[in-house]
């Protein structure tokens, strides 16, 4: 390192020495004012063991020659001269530049700065006539983040302002800790947020993740895993390294991305590090990778040669034009070359000859020959110029900060004073000001001392000469509204050549109808899909849950749509409504038939002998049963259900009166045959048909009450099955409806006991044995119907109790009237008064 001394040597002068062996600069030349720079031109620095008794040599670069890095220096060279040449800008004045190679080491760049900040005298005086050769206007600093941060943290003490055209780390926004950084290159904040936007875009959510152990890479890996983490994408393994470390830790690295799942990597790495990583892959080939990168290797021409990486994508600095940029760096004397010893390792190394005449006899002297306009080379490569521009930039900035220091703007004249005695401070604060245009492309920084992030997205595409060549296909600019700063306008190219997007998933896409469940240890990328529960559906890929379904709709088989319930109730339409149909109004025929008959025959002795009031009353009654039944048949509405419940209790009351006066007639004309019996008179037909009325008048009553209090009405079943509805009649009240069926029951059970004590009665047509058998069918059905009823799903409860009503029905008629029909119409001759009377 540099030391300073301080001796005196008189009480108004002060005499400072340096200490330690300065390095000459790459590239310097005297000016008015001199604008430093730092450069990676040589990819690694030369150690060496100390032994701690002798001065340490200098530092020094090794290994190859970075020829993009020396592209910038000359590029650096080019924008000073045509500055020098400017009429508009600086006029009169001559920038000095000096160019430091920092062998992309971070040492090296720490001794260029202090370098830079103390000058090249050995030996000056801080007085009123002290030279300026110490003064450093702004430097152009550097390639790597981590070098910039030591050149900031050291030239920052004396407000030496630092303009970088590489550096992209998010820290260096820091103005607390960087108050002298500026940068013609975007923040990684941007690039890391474009980067996982990207990913996202194709639908890539398992993915790999490698980056330079450096502070560009672990800063801006930090940012893009934070922003991937937002945008859903699981990482499946993340490994950092440097191309300084040992190769067993680099093949490390390299043999997890071999045995990844993740067919995409994202790589936030330095140019330098991804070579040696690449180097390392293509010893060993493996499956094909899906190559994203950050700007900083993605456009780098030298790792081009590396074909198994086609398709790989990235964020590139926009690609620019400087005029007269090639013709100048093409422009090289044998004199220039030889006076240069960094431009003689590069013509050496490109033309594979040597410049001095003392060369072994297996190595060619330069005769003169070469040609370096057909110099296939990085140095040369300007169809591609993005980060030289940046240097271009940078250095027009530092410029442009010169220029409104030292020549204000008095009475519309521009005057300029090379002999300000400038200081570094006016420069930083002329800097956050500069606003401008060259050669079209804006430069400007905002309060972070960032410019507008705005990118390229290329592509590595094979050309028609079979190599790969950089292609834009899209681009970035963080200054659109949101969700807008990405577009994609190009053809991309995929890996191995493919056309088709590459698949990148931890697990495939869960299909609609089915639901994530995450597996047990893994990232939340990593999921079973399981099918949606009953009743619930997910009508998106990759649903983390499933919805129920709303009430009146149910899962179509997909479980991946709501389809409306099927309404289920008894239609006239159905096969069954319609056999209940017809045998309703068959029953209702065979009653009216039946009283047909009878009126026919009414003189006749048996139908005499059995009431025939109340026998046509029954039959009338009995029509009406049969036909309430096609009340149940439809959809219910609120006078259906009303009408079917109450007339069906009204009509099967006045039905079993009237059989129970039957039974109650042919006792008491038992009893009126005994000798001094007069009950007839207490049960005449009077006194017959006000019971009949009086029983039927309860049930009415009974109904009038349950419709009044809380009647039947329409509803919509959904619990007995899930998948439908069945529109049905709600009781409205269980107490009116089985109160109801109790009376009916009720009276039933009475007649039912009546006629079983008159069963025996001595007549040879005893009618009390009829009703016995009627009303034993009548209970019967309709204690089977209980349970049936009960336990019935759907519109089958309707169907049972249509059913308990007809075979209820048919059992009264044909217990009751069937024989006497039979005796009416197939032995006339038992039709007298003399059988009838006959006793057994």
């Amino acid at each position: 390192m540099i030391g300073v001394g301080v001796a005196n040597i008189d009480a108004s002068s002060v005499r400072c020495n340096l200490w330690g062996t300065t390095r000459s600069p790459a590239f310097s030349m005297d000016g008015d004012f001199v604008i430093g720079g730092v450069l990676s031109i040589h990819y690694n620095m030369y150690t060496e063991m100390y032994n701690y008794a002798t001065m340490p040599e200098p530092l020094k670069c090794t290994g190859s020659m970075n020829a993009r890095g020396l592209r910038f220096s000359r590029a650096m060279i080019f924008a000073i001269e045509e500055i020098n040449n400017s009429t508009e800008l600086l006029p009169g004045i001559r920038l000095g530049y000096q160019i430091h190679d920092s062998c992309a080491a971070v040492p090296v760049a720490v001794q260029a700065a202090f370098q830079l900040s103390n000058g090249e005298d050995k030996i000056f005086y801080k007085d009123s006539n002290c030279s300026q050769s110490g003064m450093m206007a702004a430097v152009v600093a550097e390639s790597g983040s981590t070098p910039s941060i030591s050149i900031s943290r050291i030239i920052g003490s004396f407000n030496i302002p630092q303009v970088s055209h590489f550096a992209t780390c998010a820290c260096l926004s820091d103005k607390q800790q960087y108050p002298n950084f500026f940068r013609t290159i975007p923040s990684d904040a941007f690039q890391a947020e474009a980067l996982a936007k990207l990913v996202k875009h194709f639908g890539w959510t398992w993915i790999g993740a490698v980056c330079s152990d450096s502070d560009y890479g672990n800063n801006g890996m930090a940012s893009f895993l934070q922003a991937a983490q937002k945008e859903g994408i699981c990482v499946e393994f993340f490994e950092c390294f440097f191309r300084t470390n040992p190769n067993r830790k680099i093949q490390r690295v390299a043999d997890v991305i071999r045995r990844a799942t993740a067919t995409v990597i994202v790589a936030f790495a330095s140019s330098g590090d991804m070579k040696v990583l690449l180097e390392e892959l293509a010893r060993e080939p493996s499956s094909s990778r899906q190559w994203i990168g950050s700007e900083a290797w993605i456009t780098d021409p030298n790792l081009l040669k590396f074909d198994f990486c086609e398709g790989a994508l990235g964020f590139g600095i926009q690609k620019s034009v400087i005029p007269g940029l090639r013709d100048f760096l093409l422009d090289l004397s044998p004199s220039e070359v030889a006076a240069s010893p960094l431009l003689t390792e590069f013509w050496e190394n490109a033309f594979k000859c040597r410049l001095r005449k003392d060369v072994g006899a297996e190595e060619r002297v330069c005769d003169g020959s070469e040609d370096i306009t057909k110099l296939q080379s990085p140095y040369t490569e300007t169809s591609q110029l993005r980060v030289t521009n940046m240097v271009y930039k940078a250095v027009y900035a530092i410029a442009h900060a010169i220029h409104s220091v030292v020549c204000p703007k008095k009475n519309s004249t521009t005057k300029c004073d090379k002999h300000l005695m400038l200081e570094s401070k006016q420069v930083l604060d002329a800097l956050k000001k500069v606003n401008f245009t060259q050669n079209g492309y804006p430069v400007s920084f905002d309060a972070n001392g960032d410019p507008v992030a705005v990118y390229e997205l290329v592509n590595w595409q094979k050309g028609e000469s079979g190599n790969i060549e950089l292609v834009t296909v899209g681009y970035y600019d963080a200054s659109l509204p949101i969700n807008k700063e990405f577009h994609i306008k190009g053809n991309l190219t995929w890996m191995d050549g493919r056309k088709q997007v590459p698949v990148s998933v931890c697990t495939d896409s869960c299909p609609p109808g089915t639901h994530k469940v995450l597996q047990k240890g893994k990232p939340s990328c990593c999921y079973d899909c399981i099918p949606c529960p009953e009743g619930e559906i997910s009508n998106t890929s990759d649903s983390s849950d499933c919805f129920p379904c709303p009430i009146e709709f149910w899962p179509n088989p997909e479980k991946d749509s709501c389809h409306p319930k099927p309404v289920e109730y008894l239609s006239i339409d159905e096969t069954l409504a319609i056999i209940l149909a017809v045998v309703s109004v068959g029953g209702a025929c065979l009653a009216i038939l039946t009283a047909a008959v009878f009126f026919h025959h009414r003189t006749t002795p048996i139908v005499r002998a059995n009431n025939s009031e109340l026998s046509f009353l029954l039959l009338f009654s009995l029509t009406l049963c049969f036909l309430c039944s096609l009340t149940f048949i439809g959809a219910p509405t609120e006078w259906s259900c009303m009408l079917r419940h109450s007339a069906f209790g009204i009509t099967f009351v006045l039905c079993i009166s009237c059989v129970l006066g039957k039974t109650i007639v042919v006792l008491m004309a038992f009893k009126a045959t005994l000798p001094g019996s007069n009950v007839m008179k207490w049960f005449g037909p009077l006194q017959q048909r006000l019971t009949v009325v009086f029983f039927t008048f309860v049930q009415v009553l009974i109904c009038i009450v349950w419709l009044v209090l809380r009647p039947p009405f329409p509803m919509k079943n959904f619990s007995t099955y899930k998948e439908t509805i069945i529109l049905e009649c709600a009781l409205g009240s269980a107490i009116g409806f089985w109160a109801v069926l109790g009376y009916i029951g009720l009276l039933a059970v009475f007649c039912f006991v009546l006629a079983v004590l008159a069963r025996k009665l001595p007549d040879n047509f005893n009618e009390a044995k009829l009703i016995t058998f009627s009303m034993l069918i009548f209970c019967a059905v309709w204690l089977s119907f209980i349970p049936a009823y009960v336990s019935s799903p759907g519109k089958f409860t309707v169907a049972v109790e249509i059913f308990a009503i007809l075979a209820s029905s048919f059992g009264l008629i044909m217990c009751i009237f069937g024989p006497k029909c039979f005796i009416i119409l197939c032995q006339p001759e038992k039709n007298t008064k003399n059988y009838l009377m006959n006793k057994k």
